[in-house]
């Protein structure tokens, strides 16, 4: 099992940076697929990156609604996530959650039905 708990939301104006932090405990980090999701107010949750596990060398996928913009890395020796954040609009307003799994495929990652354990979210704001 792992517990995740992300920090770092908060209020930006569109352009701007955040970057998000998701600190894991309880398990071998490396171990896991590591993504970010969000989910805005009415909308469904969405999958916006993922770094996956060691077995495939952190290799990286992003939405197509963040590439370019958004960069996720891991560092497996401090167990945390993060997300950087650039260029933000306002359409990036969301609650950000991070989440761990254990699938061991390559494709099919951004499902979020892969993914077994996950933090209670931060809020990032946008404004215009």
């Amino acid at each position: 099992q792992v517990q995740l708990v992300e920090s770092g939301g908060g209020l930006v104006q569109a352009g701007g940076s955040l970057r998000l932090t998701c600190a894991a405990s309880g398990d071998i980090f490396g171990n896991y697929n590591m993504a970010w999701f969000r989910q805005a107010p009415g909308k469904e949750r969405e999958f916006v990156a993922v770094a996956r596990r060691v077995w495939y060398s952190g290799t990286t996928d992003y939405a197509d609604s963040v590439k370019g913009r958004f960069t996720i890395s891991r560092d497996n020796a401090k167990n945390t996530l993060y997300l950087q954040m650039n260029s933000l609009k306002p359409e990036d307003t969301a609650v950000y959650a991070c989440a761990a799994s254990t699938f061991k495929g390559y494709v099919d990652i951004r499902s979020e039905g892969r993914y077994e354990y996950w933090g209670q979210g931060t809020q990032v704001t946008v404004s215009s």
